[in-house]
């Protein structure tokens, strides 16, 4: 990562318009993200997560929960498992996507096999396409701690669309 790590938008302003975001690929979109040359989107600074890798169908986010994450049963909520799952999935789409294309999560699905707790350390969120078509994009994810555990896998399907340069 150039620059010592994500920069993260903190105003609306700082946010590709359509217009702007029509010109990239989705992987040429992402690989800014990763390269600190874009802004990540907003709620990955407080998640505690990061985009590090991406590939044609294949994207990486690296995450560390915290207390902030935590349920009151004293482990990491679920909606941060999903938020990193859904990130990992939707993205990999979005990485097989031509300029002019973009998307949205029409749904996920995440199933949580292992508790994390602040001390787990740090976990990669792995998403890779299984089909980028048209109209939909499906894809698969998986959650693993440092010792290659999976804490969680998930799949979703996204929308594809054309996006409008309003």
């Amino acid at each position: 990562m150039t620059g010592g790590g994500p920069r993260f938008a903190r105003d609306p302003a700082e946010l590709l318009t359509p217009a702007q975001l029509a010109e990239l690929s989705g992987r040429a979109f992402l690989e800014g993200i990763r390269d600190g040359r874009l802004p990540a989107p907003p709620i990955a600074e407080p998640m505690g997560m990061r985009l590090v890798e991406v590939g044609d169908g294949r994207v990486v986010f690296e995450g560390r929960p915290g207390f902030s994450h935590y349920n009151p049963l004293g482990s990491v909520h679920g909606g941060w498992f999903g938020t990193i799952l859904d990130s990992c999935m939707a993205c990999a789409v979005q990485s097989r996507l031509p300029k002019g294309q973009g998307y949205t999560t029409l749904e996920y699905r995440v199933n949580i096999l292992r508790a994390v707790t602040a001390e787990t350390g740090v976990l990669r969120a792995v998403g890779e396409a299984v089909r980028v078509g048209r109209r939909t994009g499906v894809a698969e994810g998986r959650l693993l701690d440092e010792a290659g555990r999976i804490c969680a896998t998930g799949s979703t399907t996204c929308l594809v669309f054309a996006i409008e340069e309003a």
